[in-house]
């Protein structure tokens, strides 16, 4: 973190609506905490991760980044839920949701856009760890005029209780998705992304038609809390993976968990980095229980002096990885749909050097119901 030289004093507080990901600047002579809910003599700004990076502000994480007591949540009710809510907002019927704020996550050497996006549903649209929200972007479908858009999966980067702790808002990660004319250079708006550009846009107060929650495969297992879990993701693909760490690591819940949480995150450089000082928290916090690998394809080398991918890690700890699958841990796959070959490729030849059958083990992976891919 970076500090500037001014005497005042850097606390961390936990607000009602504070999100984790963003970085506060307190102002105070006298500190004092009692639970979660303090900051009312505090006076403070939201800075993003570019502000951050010019070292101009007091930089702090929110205590339940900053300390390894976790944070209590509500309402409980969601802990009594022995099935996931499915498909309670339909697109013929979708839910007015109302977004709450909108913080560009990258770095400025970042290629492209992402943001974080908090959304107010009142409790009325719950989810699990895991699950996709849809969107309908305002407008025509210009394939069916008089018709609207079509809904837009997008994996939730929150636990069900939000970022707020009031399983009252959700969180997606989104990357604004641009299209660069190849002869020209420039960027063409007419072939932008209709509903990531909605969503970067969007500002607080903003009304957005949701549908779901959806999807079953990326649940996170709870039912034995010493299981192990490999996360593989790239770019936003981080999204799921951020609500399972809340839940495992910050998040007073009744998920006890005891294994292993192992994040292999893939994107292009530093600034392109996602929730990485969450992510570094926990690594301090839980270094038992929590590893966090950087593939930074434009950064580092592989050991064939190639670009650096999350398959070149993969390979890189092969003897671990497939020990744990071997003792029943579960892997997740999120991301972009062309990562998977590279990744399944680079599985295939660690297995057949290792004197093993890749297409047996991939089918007992599934059978076993420890295999899980989500990619868009």
């Amino acid at each position: 973190m970076a500090y500037s030289t001014v005497s005042q004093v850097s606390v961390a507080v936990p607000t009602g609506n504070d999100i984790s990901i963003r970085r506060s600047v307190f102002k105070s002579n006298i500190i004092s905490f009692g639970n979660k809910s303090w900051a009312s003599n505090l006076s403070f700004d939201l800075k993003s991760r570019n502000a951050q990076k010019s070292n101009q502000y007091i930089v702090c994480m929110s205590v339940q980044q900053a300390s390894k007591s976790k944070v209590g949540v509500s309402p409980s009710e969601l802990e009594n839920e022995k099935e996931p809510p499915l498909n309670l907002f339909k697109p013929k019927e979708p839910y007015t949701a109302t977004i709450v704020s909108v913080e560009r996550l990258v770095g400025p050497k970042a290629p492209g856009e992402t943001c974080h996006i908090v959304i107010d549903h009142g409790g009325n649209v719950p989810y699990w760890e895991g699950q996709s929200y849809g969107v309908i972007p305002p407008g025509e479908n210009p394939k069916k005029p008089g018709s609207p858009h079509n809904v837009r999966l997008y994996s939730i980067a929150s636990t069900r209780y939000g970022d707020s702790f009031d399983g009252k808002t959700a969180s997606l990660c989104v990357r604004r998705a641009v299209y660069y004319d190849p002869e020209t250079g420039k960027e063409d708006p007419s072939k932008s992304g209709i509903c990531s550009n909605f969503l970067c846009n969007s500002k607080s107060g903003d009304k957005v038609q949701i549908t779901g929650p959806s999807g079953k495969i990326m649940l996170l297992p709870e039912d034995n809390p010493n299981a192990n879990h490999i996360m593989i993701a790239t770019g936003t693909g981080v999204a799921p993976f951020r609500g399972y760490l809340r839940r495992m690591f910050m998040e007073d819940v009744t998920f006890k968990f005891r294994g292993l949480a192992w994040l292999f995150l893939g994107v292009a450089n530093s600034d392109s980095l996602l929730y990485d000082d969450e992510f570094t928290k926990y690594l301090e916090d839980y270094p038992d229980q929590f590893r966090y690998d950087r593939a930074l394809s434009r950064e580092q080398k592989n050991k064939g002096g190639g670009k650096m991918y999350v398959q070149d890690k993969i390979e890189e700890y092969s003897d671990e990885i497939f020990k744990l699958l071997d003792e029943g841990a579960h892997i997740y796959f999120c991301g972009l749909r062309g990562m998977m070959p590279g990744i399944q490729d680079t599985l295939k030849r660690v297995a057949e050097q290792r004197g093993e059958n890749w297409d047996e083990k991939l089918s007992q992976l599934k059978k076993n119901k420890q295999w899980h891919v989500e990619v868009y």
